[in-house]
């Protein structure tokens, strides 16, 4: 018999508190938050609209000096409703905690951008039904890869990410034709790589996966521009078999020089680099070679290398949205000293 039962308000767990629904669309909050939200939050802002679910591990590598820090900061931006999130069930271990836009983002970015918001075709349950999304694994896999690309970019001043697209504005670029999972350019040693992502999880079958290179054959002909793909795959072992099934694709394209095609997989580094892509990891499919090489050194057998061309600093870069251009990824904002609070 229970003669001294709990107080209800003890059983209720830690919960920050947070701007109401109604509050997070009001002209006062958003005049509110124009004196407290740093330049690196607008951005972050910008980037959850353009690549739809970021990890706290891939915001801290994009932007911030460490993981504590960002986890600092994306809480009191979670409070004031920029961000929302969830933690994802895992059989072992936790799962870093998953960040989408919330309406405060979503209303700032689409200001910043000089929009209405209803024009930025948002809608909260949307992104937080991403939670239950069946390819948000691939979704977080693909954005893993370009979060270390960046993160290496900010710790080696000789490589620079010039533009990363989410498969979003891919598709909404070329779905016509064909649907990458992203595309980046980066510069290094005066020279310009550009490519497409397909990052294979191992859920289709080798055919399908070499039968888009029919589909890229025909957007080259199409634009008049050669652009490499890079496929990354798993392991070796389904690296391996995906090389011949994208060897016999290629060989039966009219205009194979249009499509140079390049594989990696995740264990043919260490793992520390394991998600790194600017890594020596890359195996060309022609000429055959068992050399392995990094982007730069990939593309400069390609037709498509180039010399780098310097971008003019004047013209700040828009921001990821609905726009008719798509800019360039903006760099990160470099790194902000503790406050008193403690806070970056």
């Amino acid at each position: 018999m229970i003669t001294n039962p709990p107080n209800q308000r003890s059983l209720r767990g830690h919960m920050p508190q947070r701007t109401s629904p109604r509050a997070a669309t009001s002209a006062e909050h958003h005049a509110n938050l124009a004196r407290h939200l740093q330049p690196r939050d607008l951005w972050l802002a910008r980037m959850l609209h353009e690549h739809k679910v970021l990890t706290s591990h891939q915001i801290a590598a994009l932007a911030w000096p460490s993981v504590r820090a960002a986890n600092l900061r994306l809480l009191q931006l979670y409070r004031w409703r920029m961000v929302d999130r969830w933690q994802p069930f895992v059989t072992s271990g936790s799962a870093p905690m998953h960040y989408v836009l919330d309406t405060a983002g979503a209303v700032a970015v689409a200001r910043e951008a000089g929009l209405d918001p209803a024009d930025l075709d948002y809608r909260r349950d949307r992104e937080m039904g991403r939670a239950y999304s069946l390819r948000l694994a691939h979704t977080t896999g693909v954005n893993s890869v370009f979060a270390a690309l960046v993160n290496r970019a900010r710790h080696h001043h000789d490589l620079t990410v010039a533009a990363w697209w989410s498969e979003t504005r891919c598709n909404r670029l070329f779905g016509d034709v064909v649907r990458p999972d992203g595309y980046g350019r980066v510069t290094s040693r005066g020279h310009d790589a550009e490519w497409f992502l397909e990052f294979d999880f191992g859920t289709e079958t080798l055919t399908t996966l070499a039968n888009k290179l029919a589909r890229y054959e025909k957007l080259a002909t199409t634009t008049g521009i050669a652009t490499p793909v890079l496929v990354w795959l798993p392991s070796t072992r389904r690296e391996t078999g995906a090389r011949a099934a994208l060897l016999r694709a290629l060989q039966a394209l009219d205009q194979p020089h249009l499509v140079p095609v390049a594989t990696t997989a995740t264990d043919v580094v260490a793992p520390d680099r394991a998600l790194d892509p600017s890594a020596t990891r890359w195996q060309a499919l022609t000429p055959a070679t068992s050399a392995r090489l990094d982007l730069i050194d990939l593309t400069l057998g390609w037709p498509t290398s180039s010399p780098a061309t310097t971008p003019t600093s004047s013209t700040p870069p828009a921001p990821p949205g609905p726009l008719a251009a798509p800019p360039p990824m903006p760099p990160p904002q470099p790194n902000y000293p503790l406050s008193r609070s403690g806070t970056r």
